[in-house]
Formats: structure tokens, sequence, C-alpha cells
């Protein structure tokens, strides 16, 4: 394990914070492979990355967190781990009118919404279901596929989880991705696999058990290699100084001493010594990656709400909860002369 001192030692050097309405961010001065980036947001669901590296514009529609939670007779034998989730989203407020809504009306309208926009692709970052559900898995694949817009999905921590089932986390993990979320990946690998969008790179990172492992280190480092102009993303974020434990991939102050959910959860305690040193390497790696590889920003869910961070140049955006309606608007466009 790596401590909290020698973590913070190793890359927290100037690390800023910024609130995303209106941000602006200059990112590196075109040294190196990385080239020269801008950031800019717009209101609650813009954002705009201009890049000298990006010649043709893309745009993406960012969601997480819908949370669905309808089923059907074949979730019988599962409801004792299921029962809780089944009712923790019935009923949400929409972020925009405040009026009552629910999941499953948000997200057929925020797909209405996609088919307005016409994005190249949709990001779905995890919290799909709010457990492995058949029912609402298949009821979100038959109107993802009728939309016609490519789109692509990583795991969250409660898309596999059923509450108190016996197993590790990534051994759950690993089971219920298998049995019940692989059409959604469609062969992909579900750790850690790259879509080509009109030739920005989009890596789908699965840190749903907000640890990294080694053959997830390695995969990014193969990605990075090739110098792409590329966006990550994820369900957990990334830790970035002055956020809870909640932005947890990476986070120092992760560990059983700071898990306050796992009992209701009804999973296993984060670890007593937190992250592995691998978990920390990747963190490091993502830091390295935006200066000299091209990663040009990342975005995540998990945490129901929108924030922005900026750590030594790299920018972390969080979206808003889908089953309120949250979205992101990302268009990556070529530097303006």
């Amino acid at each position: 394990m790596v401590s909290r001192r020698n973590f913070i030692k190793i890359g927290l050097a100037g690390s800023l914070t910024l609130a995303t309405q209106g941000m602006v961010v200059a990112g590196n001065p075109g040294k190196g492979r990385s080239g020269k980036s801008t950031i800019s947001t717009s209101g609650d669901t813009v954002i705009k990355i201009f890049s000298d590296q990006i010649k043709a514009p893309v745009k993406l529609m960012v969601i997480s967190d819908t949370h669905l939670w309808m089923s059907d007779e074949r979730e019988d034998p599962f409801r004792q781990y299921s029962d809780r989730m089944s009712k923790a989203y019935n009923q949400t407020k929409d972020f925009q009118t405040l009026a009552d809504t629910n999941p499953a009306q948000e997200f057929e309208k925020t797909l209405a919404l996609a088919g307005r926009m016409a994005p190249d692709a949709i990001i779905i970052l995890g919290d799909l279901v709010s457990y492995p559900s058949e029912a609402a898995i298949e009821w979100a694949k038959t109107r993802l596929d009728a939309t016609g817009i490519p789109y692509y999905y990583t795991n969250g921590n409660h898309d596999w989880h059923y509450e108190g089932m016996e197993g590790t986390e990534i051994e759950l993990r690993k089971e219920w991705t298998r049995r019940r979320l692989a059409p959604l990946f469609r062969g992909e690998n579900h750790l850690l696999y790259a879509a080509d969008v009109k030739g920005l790179k989009v890596l789908m990172l699965d840190d749903s058990v907000y640890e990294i492992l080694p053959e997830q280190l390695e995969i990014f480092r193969k990605e990075m290699k090739e110098g792409k102009p590329s966006l990550m993303m994820s369900h957990i974020p990334l830790y970035a100084p002055g956020f809870s434990t909640g932005y947890g991939c990476g986070h120092p102050d992760w560990n059983a001493s700071t898990d306050r959910n796992y009992e209701i959860e009804r999973r296993p305690r984060w670890p007593e010594g937190g992250h592995s040193k691998t978990t920390f390497t990747f963190w490091n790696e993502v830091i390295k990656a935006h200066k000299k590889h091209n990663l040009l920003a990342t975005f995540a869910g998990h945490v129901h709400r929108q924030s922005s961070s900026l750590v030594d140049g790299w920018p972390q955006f969080t979206v808003k909860a889908n089953l309120s309606g949250g979205y992101y608007e990302v268009d990556i466009l070529p530097m303006p002369d």
C-alpha cells in the first residue's frame, strides 16, 4: 500500500478545484505530444473541448445513474438481494422543471433529446440499473438500439451488485457482468475498452469497485502510447483534492474507516489499508497522460451531482444523475485559428 503522505508527495502539486458554470481551462501550451487544448462550459449541460489534434467536430451525449428498477418474474429468486434498491428511486424530480418524474420517464426523454441532438455517440457511465435486473437491462437496450445512435457503456457499482450476495466484489462484478450486462458491452472487455468516434478515442473504464486492476493499468498504458486525442469515461470519479471519498478511485482517505455504507449496501467493507499500489499508480498516470498523451479530460458519474475539478492541468467532470434527467452535451472541436 502507498501511504497518504507519500501519495500526496507523488502527484498533488498544482491542484485546483473549479466551479463548472462558465469555466474556461487552458491546456498544455503545445509542448510534447499533447498539443494544445482549451475547455469551456455553458450552463448546466454543455461542455466544449477545443484541441489542435481534432480534425473534425465530435458530439457526445454523456449520461450516468439512471437507476432503472423494473423487474418481472425472472427476478423472483433474487428479490432478497434487490428489495432495497428496487424501492430506492421509484419517484424523482426533474433537474430542470422540478416536476415529479421517474427514471424510466427521464431515460426515454433523454433518448428523445438525443434524437434531436444527433450526437455521434451516447456514453453511459454506469448505474443504468439499480441491480442486475434482466427486465430493466432488456428494456434499456431495446430503447438504446432503437435510436440508431452508437452507444458505449461501462459498469457502475449498482449495475452488477446484488446486496448481501456472498462473494468478493471483483468476483460478483465478473459474474453478473457475464450473466446480465454483457449485451450492453457487445463483446468488449468490460474492464477497459476503447471506442473510436470519428478519430476521437473514448476509453470506457470499469472502476465500479473503486480499485484498478493490473490488467486495466496495462491496457491504459497501451492505449495512451498511441497518442490519439482521448477522453476517459468511468463511473467512480477519480480523486481530486477537496472532494469526498465518493470521488474514491485513488482517494488517499478511501479505507475501512471512511466506509459508511457497507452495512446498508450489504457488501464487503473497504480494505483497512486503503487502495492498492496499482490504483495509486493509475491515478498518477492519468495526470501524466493529460500532459503527455493527449488525454483531454475525464468524465464520471456516481455522485449524482455536477462538478468539475482541475488537478495539475487534468480536468474531470461529473454529471448530474439521469434519474432526474441529467446529461452533458460534450462537443470536441478543432482549435480555432
